[in-house]
């Protein structure tokens, strides 16, 4: 039987990915490739850091390079915080000529880790997570057949993260070994002044399932398919078709 927090992420998740199929939608094939890496240094402290290529559509090259360390603070066993930077060259295009710039962010995060039981007995681990973005967003123009950086804007952003991974067959104990589900969903909200980016309250949100392997306790392998809605300026949105492949390790 289904507990009330599993049955809340399925919902939210196929709430928000019916909203991914507005008339107005660009519709894209992208693939996504990252590690997710913690590292405790001790009880109370450790150290964050993911790196994610994605490409643009029909995988025809790099789009963005994440590069995005932090320090993870312990406060239980099952509640932490994050505060950390993003460094982000990501493709632009102005005046048609393209190139790679960069986004800089500072985020802070807290993330809650509970079992899912049912009869007594866990069938899942269900994790929330609240980040919040401070983002400067490179200003450009093309010059001499290049983009050229010319300041910068100013944007804020709040994201709400859900992720539940489930053991295909039933773990005595604790889960170290085996095949697993994960279901996750993930909202994206921008905070005050919008201007510099789609000047909406929504930017986007992230839809996923994922099929994967935990070859010891400390590493998991998945893939799986993502539905990116992104909120553009005006009636303008993207919906994107993303395979991803994802490594996470917790030492």
């Amino acid at each position: 039987m289904l507990t009330k927090y599993t049955k809340l992420l399925i919902v939210s998740t196929l709430i928000f990915a019916g909203l991914a199929s507005p008339a107005f939608s660009q519709t894209q094939f992208a693939g996504w490739a990252g590690t997710f890496q913690n590292y405790k240094l001790s009880s109370r402290t450790g150290f964050y850091f993911d790196v994610q290529w994605r490409s643009t559509d029909q995988v025809r090259q790099m789009h963005a390079l994440l590069l995005r360390p932090g320090l993870n603070l312990y406060f239980t066993p099952t509640f932490s915080g994050t505060v950390g930077y993003a460094y982000i060259p990501q493709q632009r295009m102005s005046g048609g000529v393209e190139g790679y710039l960069p986004e800089h962010r500072v985020w802070e995060q807290l993330m809650y880790t509970h079992p899912v039981r049912a009869h007594h007995h866990e069938i899942a681990r269900l994790t929330h997570r609240l980040r919040l973005e401070q983002r400067y967003l490179p200003k450009h123009h093309p010059e001499n057949g290049q983009l050229v950086r010319d300041g910068h804007r100013n944007a804020h952003r709040l994201r709400y993260f859900a992720r539940g991974v489930a053991p295909l067959a039933p773990a005595r104990g604790s889960f170290d070994k085996g095949w697993f589900a994960a279901l996750q969903n993930e909202v994206f909200l921008n905070l005050g002044d919008a201007s510099a980016v789609n000047g909406k309250a929504f930017d986007q949100n992230r839809a996923y399932v994922a099929a994967g392997y935990r070859m010891c306790k400390q590493f998991d392998v998945e893939v799986g398919y993502m539905n990116q809605y992104i909120s553009g300026a005006g009636s303008n949105s993207t919906n994107n078709h993303i395979v991803q492949l994802a490594t996470y390790v917790r030492l």
